[in-house]
This record gives structure tokens, C-alpha cells and sequence, in this order.
């Protein structure tokens, strides 16, 4: 008989490797991704008028192994996959959108994304980078997770987590910049998520302690007030021209050399883009911009 070939045994990976691919798959919905498919299929077939299968509802991954797929492949690079090609009630091809009755993760950036912190955090680590950590616009509040998961699995308690975001959703365009880039609660209620919501999410992964500071309110409010002296890494999740420069004004000066700049919307939101550009320009800033997929960009600050 020929032997079986599965890879590493388990004890020869780190703990700490093993820990943080875990936190990963559960941050990203990966252990029970297939739930997100059934919910897309039940609202997809009562959208369509169709009939409800329950053994497909039961047996998703293998009735719809496509659907699945798809779902696991965007998951990813955190790309769009709530949209289903169907019929309307008039019975004309449809684009449904289900986001906001579907989408269950903690985080949407993507594993490619959650990745990128860790291999900048590692950076961190090995080159003694001093400084606290700090994300501007949350959601959830998975990225932040994962990071106050790094800093207990290393043992890095003495830095802190900032968690700033407005818990309210984004805020309705008032510049130029910003025109047409309405994700106001308005209008998409799922990125409208609270802040006992964020903190309860922490609790349930036993991260929540004084080493992660929430700083609640709109980031022109918020970020220039905040007592925050150094900073290791700062990852900008503001989508919007005004969010993600209010966010560069108030913070930047504070990423100490060798320090980590993370923009998750820059290939994806032209305002958001705009406002990297325009800030670097201003302040000659040389730093190459490393892409991390299609959207997630990042560079090593290096004075």
C-alpha cells in the first residue's frame, strides 16, 4: 500500500502559525462558508419566484459545488459574490443583490488582506518597530481582531489596538471628490454596524481588554483628539475621499519609520485613490506602493 502524503503533521507547524490560520478561517466565515450559500440560494429562489429545495438547502456543496466555489474564490480577495444573474418580476435578466441579507464574516477584506497585516506585523516584530497598532473604519471589526490576536499570541500586550470608526456606517458624501460614492446607512444598512456590536465580536474571540481603545465618531471629530503617540501600522478603510484623508491629516505623522501604511480601498474606490495620491504628493512621499490584490495596497514608511 503507498503511503499517505498529507502535508506537515500538525505538531511540526508553530502554535502560534496554527492559532492564527484558525482565527483567520473564523474572522473570514471559511469553517462555515456553506451557510452564506444557503442563505443566497433561499433568497435568490423566493426573489425568482422558484421552488425551495430543502435537500438542496441541506446539501448545498454538493447540489450547488459551483455556487460554493465561487463563494470561496472571492472570499479570497474579498471580491463581490452576493450578486446572482436572475430574472426580474417582469421576467427580464436581473442583476439581484443580496448583501445585505447574506453576507455573515466578520471581515470582507479577504484572505489575501488578512494576510498582508500578518506579514507586516511580522515585519514589526523582527525589526523591534515601535508603536501601537490602529485601523480607521472597522465594519465588524475583523482586520482589528486579527490584529490584538497577533499581539497575544506573540505576547505584544504593552502596544494597543485603536479601533476608530463612526459605528454608524459611512457618512453621506459632502465633497466633490466623494459624488456618486453614497454607502451612507441610507443606503447600505450592512456596513452600518454598531459599536456593542464590535466590541462583542472582540469578547467572543476573549480579545476584548484595556489594550483595545475605541474611538467612536466621524474620523474629522475623532483622530486628532485621540491619544495616540506611535504607531506601527495604520490601515485606512475609509472608502471615501474626506474618510480616508481626515484619517491621513490626523495619523500619518505618527507611523514611525519602518512603520506600515495599509489602504484597502485603493484599487477598488477612485475617491479613495485620490486621496492616497493627492497626500503623497503633498507630503513627497517616495515609499513604493506594494499591491496586495486587486484593491489592497500598503507601504513601508521609511522617514
Amino acid at each position: 500500500m503507498a503511503a499517505i502524503q498529507d502535508g506537515p503533521a500538525p505538531d511540526a507547524i508553530p502554535l502560534e502559525t496554527r492559532f492564527l490560520r484558525l482565527l483567520k478561517s473564523a474572522l473570514l466565515n471559511d469553517i462555515y462558508i456553506e451557510n452564506e450559500v444557503r442563505f443566497l440560494y433561499l433568497f435568490s429562489t423566493f426573489a425568482g419566484g422558484g421552488r425551495f429545495d430543502d435537500d438542496v438547502f441541506r446539501n448545498i456543496a454538493a447540489r450547488m459545488p459551483d455556487w460554493v466555489g465561487a463563494v470561496r474564490e472571492a472570499r479570497k480577495e474579498g471580491r463581490i459574490w452576493w450578486r446572482v444573474n436572475m430574472a426580474d418580476a417582469q421576467g427580464k435578466p436581473a442583476v439581484m443583490d443580496f448583501r445585505n441579507v447574506c453576507e455573515f464574516s466578520h471581515t470582507m477584506i479577504g484572505r489575501k488582506r488578512v494576510d498582508n497585516i500578518e506579514a507586516c506585523l511580522d515585519a514589526i516584530r523582527a525589526d523591534a518597530i515601535p508603536g501601537d497598532l490602529a485601523e480607521t473604519g472597522v465594519w465588524r471589526g475583523g482586520a482589528a481582531i486579527f490584529m490584538k490576536g497577533y499581539l497575544e499570541t506573540y505576547a505584544m500586550g504593552d502596544r494597543k489596538v485603536w479601533v476608530a470608526d463612526s459605528f454608524e456606517g459611512l457618512p453621506v458624501p459632502s465633497l466633490p471628490q466623494d459624488n456618486d460614492h453614497d454607502f451612507s446607512a441610507a443606503k447600505a444598512p450592512i456596513l452600518a454596524i454598531g459599536l456593542d456590536e464590535v466590541m462583542e465580536n472582540f469578547r467572543r474571540y476573549d480579545l476584548l481588554d484595556d489594550g483595545v481603545k475605541f474611538l467612536k465618531g466621524w474620523f474629522k471629530d475623532t483622530l486628532h483628539a485621540a491619544p495616540i503617540k506611535e504607531l506601527a501600522l495604520l490601515r485606512l478603510d475609509g472608502d471615501l475621499y474626506e474618510s480616508t484623508m481626515d484619517a491621513l491629516q490626523a495619523l500619518y505623522a505618527k507611523v514611525v519609520p519602518g512603520g506600515f501604511v495599509i489602504v484597502d480601498d485603493y484599487g477598488d474606490f477612485e475617491p479613495c485613490r485620490r486621496a492616497i495620491d493627492e497626500f503623497r504628493a503633498t507630503h513627497a512621499i517616495r515609499d513604493p506602493i506594494v499591491p496586495v490584490d486587486w484593491t489592497g495596497v500598503y507601504w513601508r514608511k521609511t522617514d
